[in-house]
């Protein structure tokens, strides 16, 4: 992106995660409508497999939700077994989110958030 600087995913959305098995799911809802078309194209299913290499998913699937302004991402086989068969510290893969909005992403130069997440 000509003319732009990286800022963190947060300060243009937030995130909920949760878990099913060794399944997990990641939710990033854009916090305004004017961010939806930059988190489409840049937060996609290789963005995330890059974000969750650590814990080896065997597929990452994102579902995108446009009337919410929302992705949903399903990561197969990433938490060690889930709740019952893991030792992870956090088997249940509710704070994952917080891993995703740690993500870079491109804004335009001029980009001057006015409303919401960090400034």
């Amino acid at each position: 992106m000509m003319g732009s600087r990286t800022v963190p995913l947060r300060t243009l959305a937030h995130g909920r995660a949760g878990d099913k098995g060794n399944r997990s799911n990641v939710s990033v809802i854009a916090r305004h409508p004017e961010y939806w078309d930059l988190l489409v194209a840049q937060v996609t299913e290789a963005a995330m497999a890059a974000v969750f290499a650590h814990r080896e998913p065997s597929r990452v699937t994102r579902y995108v939700l446009p009337n919410l302004r929302a992705m949903n991402f399903v990561l197969d086989d990433a938490l060690d077994g889930g709740v019952n068969d893991s030792l992870n510290l956090d088997s249940h893969g509710k704070s994952l989110a917080f891993l995703v909005l740690d993500l870079a992403v491109e804004v335009p130069e001029d980009f001057n958030q006015t409303t919401g997440g960090d400034p």
